[in-house]
């Protein structure tokens, strides 16, 4: 029993990470209408921004803080100077020049860190377990479920109480009318874009200790992010937090049940849930 209850918890675990990664992906769809094929290689960014600042500093915490901003500010730059050309143009080109900022992402880390993978030390205030009876659980994968928690709940905040989010959530229905209405469109999308990016570069520092960080994971992130996205709907940021759980634990349960096909149960997920509602649990058409 308290195997799978560890196991029910990292798969809460992964399955908040999955959702810091695409939530992101999801908001700048659903604003933008714009397919980000390079979500995967910010990620990526975010977790060799972790390895360079704990290897110079020792400190966890200050790359906690400096990568996601830091991946945030690239994001920024590259949308302004090349992705807000391409809004207007269709899914088609979105997906080669994204594609084409990935690999330069990819090349650039392989040259920069090399192509062996490294590992992040867990900090020192979270290093061992937390015991309760007989169950031990590793405290960084704790702090890692609340942290998580405190970030979707302030994301859902920003989204939902603030006139920030009222003109994501508007621009997403309409973007003409809310341009018409005053708002400086281009503004709200570059910095919903960096918000997006950001967050995936917030999951790569906090997986960073958990997994290590190695310079083909960008692509292995992408696939699984935009899984959630099917699972969850496109545009939907409770679609988002339901299929990152749900890929999470399906595929923690699934490495203790059946090891060889944990990855594949997760399409099986996804398939499933097609079969049942083809814009995904909480899409819309």
């Amino acid at each position: 029993m308290s195997l799978y209850l560890f196991q029910i918890l990292n798969g809460v675990g992964l399955g908040m990470i999955y959702f810091l990664i695409s939530v992101g992906l999801t908001i700048i769809f659903g604003l933008l209408n714009f397919v980000n094929f390079a979500h995967g290689a910010y990620y990526l960014i975010g977790s060799y921004l972790c390895f360079t600042v704990v290897a110079l500093t020792g400190n966890f915490w200050l790359a906690l803080a400096i990568a996601p901003i830091a991946v945030a500010i690239l994001a920024l730059i590259t949308e302004r100077i090349l992705i807000k050309r391409a809004y207007h143009l269709p899914h088609t080109y979105h997906i080669l020049i994204t594609l084409g900022i990935a690999l330069i992402i990819q090349e650039l880390t392989i040259s920069i860190w090399g192509p062996i993978g490294k590992s992040v030390a867990v900090p020192e205030a979270l290093q061992g377990v937390f015991q309760m009876g007989n169950f031990f659980y590793p405290k960084y994968r704790l702090f890692v479920i609340l942290f998580s928690a405190v970030i979707a709940f302030a994301l859902w905040l920003l989204l939902e109480r603030t006139r920030f989010g009222a003109l994501v959530r508007a621009g997403s229905e309409d973007t003409e009318t809310v341009s018409l209405l005053g708002t400086h469109i281009h503004k709200l999308f570059s910095i919903t874009f960096a918000l997006g990016v950001g967050l995936a570069g917030l999951a790569g520092v906090l997986a960073a200790p958990i997994r290590g960080v190695h310079p083909f994971v960008g692509v292995e992130v992408l696939g699984i992010a935009f899984v959630v996205v099917v699972i969850g709907g496109m545009g939907s940021f409770t679609g988002a937090l339901v299929g990152g759980l749900i890929v999470g634990l399906v595929q923690s349960l699934m490495t203790t049940i059946w090891p060889q096909g944990a990855s594949l149960m997760i399409y099986g997920a996804m398939a499933f849930v097609i079969l049942l509602r083809p814009y995904g649990l909480f899409g819309r058409a």
